[in-house]
């Protein structure tokens, strides 16, 4: 390839790291043993290949500089950086790291840390950097990735918000700062454990130094001895907020001069394919190349990027992006206005009347034959993502109040109204319930908003491992149908706020009554699951890939779709046994109806005749969540695991069409509707460039609880879900140490609160400790029977049921200094849950 290194030819086929080192005029290839060991004086490309679901491979290009690195190996590394972006067909996201100041993207590759070496070369690390006798420094930061940057060896370079490894030959010391966080002193002892095994081959000693602590702890005492002795750390010198919002310049380059433009609100339209631009956002700063730009033009791009860089003193500091038009992030998109949305192709059948009746798999041939890459339509196999012996239950919401329903009317649900379902199944011998809060499209708001708070009672009433969902009318994941062996939803209400909503609008609103008319969408999700969804009695609401069931009174018609699957055919007899038991049915194909079928549907009209197919499933993003002046923040984890789980965080998993909320036991949510709370917040306030829809599903994983359609996102080590007391840096302190592991009590409903200030360690609580504390200040957040504390509240606290409960369609635009308060005035309280969860606690007991 022209214009490309040889080193290049052939990479990014396989999943995985790919790195070389500038050495004078050529690219050098790292052995997979080198990975992750940087040299100050050296630059580096390194190449991210990642296999989506989809089966596409994305590349993200790095090009790391070392603190001591030579201009012109700088200036090659952003070279080769495009030269490699053009040998994988320009699509490519670019990023320049700077030592010290690398992305969390960056970092995430290297688990647990990466360690810059101060070298000439590689070949001179060998024996001089593996001397057990040397002691050396580090400063860890960062609470998903571990920031390692070796200090000067002295009392000066501690400080009370970091935190601090000390190497020696026999003893590695970790200080951690007053004012660290406890995910940060946690992603520290990740580092110590890999200084253990590499450089002491696993034989050396671990203590652990906080910050003030002196009384009676020789390792303190030892530690402060290689300083020479104890002396006070000075005070944190208070960095300055700027409270300005920093304004974005946009450039564009005429060679490798700089042209602002003006331009108050961005827009995607102002951005030209044959030119390149730079969007400085001060901490961010964006290279945006369009796709007729030749690869010369690109590298000059890229060297007036570096030239604006260093020109602005902020070549240290600043990340930098560089992208390829129909390659940009997501971060970059935000910055504009009317970004245009990616529109999926779509199969559209020209041929239908030669493939009606056929099996799905010969549908390939027709797309083959209109052009389509059929090796890129996913075969629709159900996964088996719970275990169908469980038992059912169905509450209707009515007036804050639930009306258990019978057996044979839990199958059927209405638009009109909310419902809270329970399934409780057994797994790997644990006793699961999945609660689900479902809203009806045209629910009353009086019982959508205390709906959720009534889920959160039962929920905590159950013993064994909760998990609480929130689920809307027409948006239902699989994993709720599937807990139906059959389920009809009906247009109605049965509720009396529903009724009295009728009687007051004079309006049925397409009402089902048993012998009129009617139409049902049937769709089957597995041989023994299958669905009857009543829509619109028009033409239009027919589809060609879907089955359907037309009620005229008496009679019944059965439509198949000429793309239709055989497997809702199969199904179609039992729905019509459970929607009008013992009454014939005429079967009409489509294409061949009789008029009286038209007739019902108020005559012909045009329908959608697209075959539809089931999209590739999302590829999963996490996100840590927390709370800033009352505003949620959230940070993505790149290359996330099963170990980013920390105990002290709130975290999103992201699956698209489904949210999971992941809540630790030491975190600081109060309860279920706060979690609920954070998801709809997740969802509405432009997190997402997408904006995606609220009504978007919500789960709600508890530490310690998490189901296996949970676990299957990781790569999961039962092992690791362990019930120690204390947070996370206490944990993995115990376990480096290779001391026995204080359990909490196992018959112990409620989880202790940690009482010191955020980021400090807290003390071990025992089973002692507890009977102390008054159970009218505890409270119970995830399952009744795993052993968990409850985190103290103010004697004034609500009880366990709070009165607090979300409305799925209000919000605010208002914003409070704490969680609770910003949930609340998103989602307003209503005034009939405390009512609603004293009705429901009386029910309970009469059922007993």
């Amino acid at each position: 390839m022209k214009g490309v290194d040889d080193a290049f030819l052939g990479v990014g086929d396989k999943p995985g790291l790919d790195i070389w080192c500038i050495v004078g005029s050529s690219l050098a290839p790292l052995a997979k043993s080198q990975h992750g060991k940087f040299y100050a004086r050296n630059c580096y490309i390194i190449l991210n290949t990642a296999e989506l679901k989809t089966g596409v491979r994305r590349h993200d290009v790095h090009y790391w500089v070392g603190e001591e690195a030579k201009e012109e190996d700088c200036l090659m590394a952003s070279d080769k950086a495009v030269e490699l972006d053009a040998a994988l067909g320009s699509n490519t996201v670019q990023h320049r790291e700077t030592q010290g100041e690398e992305s969390d993207k960056f970092l995430s590759y290297f688990r647990p840390c990466i360690i810059p070496v101060h070298s000439h070369s590689p070949s001179h690390m060998e024996g001089s950097r593996n001397k057990s006798s040397q002691t050396t420094m580090f400063s860890c930061e960062g609470e998903h990735v571990a920031r390692v940057t070796e200090v000067v060896f002295s009392r000066s370079s501690l400080d009370h918000k970091g935190v601090f490894i000390v190497d020696t030959a026999s003893k590695i010391f970790v200080f951690s700062g007053c004012n660290s966080s406890v995910q940060t002193r946690a992603k520290a002892l990740d580092v110590v454990r890999h200084l253990k095994e590499n450089r002491h081959s696993g034989r050396c000693e671990i203590a652990a130094i906080e910050d003030g602590k002196l009384v009676g702890d020789s390792d303190a005492g030892e530690f402060w001895n290689l300083f020479g002795g104890y002396a006070p750390i000075p005070r944190d010198l208070l960095e300055a907020v700027s409270m300005n919002m920093p304004l974005e310049k946009l450039f564009w380059i005429n060679k490798r001069t700089l042209v602002p433009m003006e331009a108050h609100l961005l827009d995607r339209e102002i951005l030209n394919s044959d030119r390149s631009y730079i969007l400085d956002c001060s901490t961010e700063i964006f290279l945006w190349m369009g796709m007729t730009t030749l690869v010369s033009e690109r590298k000059t791009s890229v060297t007036a990027l570096e030239d604006y860089v260093h020109s602005q003193g902020r070549s240290s500091a600043v990340r930098t992006v560089i992208m390829t038009e129909g390659h940009e992030t997501d971060d970059f998109k935000l910055h504009f206005q009317h970004w245009p949305k990616i529109v999926e192709m779509k199969l559209y059948d020209a041929g239908r009347e030669k493939v009606a009746g056929l099996m799905p798999n010969h549908y390939a041939a027709i797309f083959k034959h209109h052009g389509y890459d059929v090796t890129e339509i996913p075969e629709h196999e159900p996964q088996q993502l719970i275990s169908c012996n469980g038992s059912l239950k169905v509450w209707l919401v009515d007036c804050g109040c639930t009306t258990l329903l019978s057996t044979e009317e839990q199958e059927k649900l209405y638009t009109g109204d909310c419902y809270i379902v329970q399934y409780s199944y057994v797994e790997d011998g644990k006793d699961y319930h999945l609660f689900f809060a479902w809203y009806g499209k045209n629910s009353i708001k009086e019982d959508s908003v205390a709906t959720a708070s009534l889920m959160s009672s039962l929920a905590n009433s159950v013993k064994g491992h909760p998990v609480v969902a929130q689920v809307f009318d027409g948006r239902e994941p699989e994993l709720f149908f599937s807990i139906f062996k059959s389920l009809i939803i009906f247009k109605g209400g049965r509720s009396a706020a529903y009724k009295n909503h009728v009687v007051q609008k004079s309006d049925r609103n397409g009402c089902h009554q048993k012998d009129e008319v009617a139409l049902f969408h049937v769709q089957a999700l597995r041989h023994d699951c299958v669905q009857a969804i009543q829509v619109d009695l028009v033409a239009t609401s027919l589809n060609s890939s879907h089955c359907y069931i037309l009620q005229d009174h008496s009679s019944f018609f059965i439509w198949l779709g000429s793309l239709s699957s055989p497997s809702d055919h199969n199904m179609l007899d039992r729905m019509m046994n459970k929607l009008c038991p013992f009454k014939q049915s005429l079967l009409v194909r489509e294409g061949s109806e009789p008029d009286d079928f038209w007739k019902v549907l108020g005559g012909r009209s045009e329908y959608s005749k697209e075959k539809r197919v089931k999209g590739w499933p999302a590829d999963r993003h996490l996100y840590a969540c927390r709370f800033e002046q009352g505003l949620l923040k959230v940070k993505e984890v790149f290359s996330f695991c099963q170990d980013d789980l920390a105990t002290e965080e709130t975290l999103v998993l992201d699956c698209n069409n489904e949210i999971y909320v992941w809540v630790g036991l030491h975190s600081d949510v109060t309860s279920k509707e706060q979690a609920l709370n954070i998801g709809k917040m997740f969802l509405q306030d432009g997190i997402l460039h997408d904006r995606r829809s609220i009504e978007t599903t919500v789960y709600i994983i508890t530490e310690g609880d998490e189901p296996a359609f949970f676990t299957d996102f990781f790569k999961w080590d039962s092992s690791k879900q362990s019930s120690m007391v204390g947070n996370s840096f206490e944990r993995k302190l115990a376990l480096l140490k290779g001391l026995s592991p204080k359990l909490e009590t196992p018959d112990r409903s409620m989880r202790r609160p940690s009482l010191r200030r955020p980021g400090v360690s807290s003390e071990t609580s025992t089973p002692e400790h507890q009977q102390q504390r008054p159970t009218a200040a505890r409270r119970a957040f995830g399952s009744a029977s795993a052993g968990r504390f409850a985190r103290e509240r103010s004697p004034a606290a609500a009880p366990t049921a709070s009165p607090s409960t979300p409305s799925p369609r209000s919000r605010s635009s208002s914003s409070t200094s704490t969680p609770t308060a910003v949930a609340r005035q998103l989602f307003p309280a209503s005034l009939h849950a405390s009512e609603a969860v004293h009705a429901l606690s009386n029910s309970t007991s009469r059922r007993r």
